[in-house]
């Protein structure tokens, strides 16, 4: 049997995984296929085992890569969003809380998985960019805003300004017809 602290150390980590967006969101969509839903298990105990008798122990950068690996490699995700350095410093703030002998961590994190459980994940869309070269300092040089006033006026000339009404003496404006097509 495994060891108490290993369990309740399994706990937290799966309670932590329930709360993370990015997971939930690969596994309501099956972006890793129909076996998307057994895949937070998959991830629960590679990192467990990744804690159990290994010395030295993980650190918070070889989780978050190991999540990052994982979420790349079984859901087909590559994630940008720094989530997953967050989801490993709490797992490593769990491994801490169980090896000081203590558990509220794991209180806490079960606590809130229960209260998400079955809610839908707020998800926000944007727009994927391909690569961070596309954008450089060049293109933010002053040659741009001459440019922009330039394609104004070109506007303009396109389409001149509307002509003021003509108002008579007694107040009344003068209706001009268009042109006849």
């Amino acid at each position: 049997a495994p060891a108490p602290k290993l369990v309740l150390f399994a706990r937290g980590v799966i309670a932590r995984l329930a709360l993370w967006a990015a997971l939930r969101v690969a596994m309501k969509e099956n972006w890793g296929g129909s076996e998307a839903a057994d895949k937070p298990s998959l991830l629960a105990s590679e990192i467990i085992d990744a804690f159990d008798g290994e010395e030295p122990l993980p650190d918070a950068i070889y989780v978050e890569e190991m999540l990052l690996q994982i979420m790349e490699e079984e859901f087909d995700t590559v994630l940008e969003d720094d989530s997953a350095e967050s989801v490993a410093k709490d797992i490593m703030r769990i491994w801490e809380d169980i090896s000081t002998g203590k558990g509220e961590l794991v209180v806490e994190f079960e606590a809130r998985a229960d209260k998400i459980k079955g809610k839908n994940v707020q998800v926000q869309q944007g727009v994927a960019s391909d690569s961070e070269e596309e954008w450089s300092d060049d293109d933010e040089e002053e040659d741009d805003v001459p440019m922009l006033v330039d394609t104004q006026e070109q506007l303009l000339s396109q389409h001149p300004p509307r002509e003021e009404p003509e108002v008579d003496e007694d107040g009344f404006t003068t209706v001009k017809r268009k042109g006849r097509r």
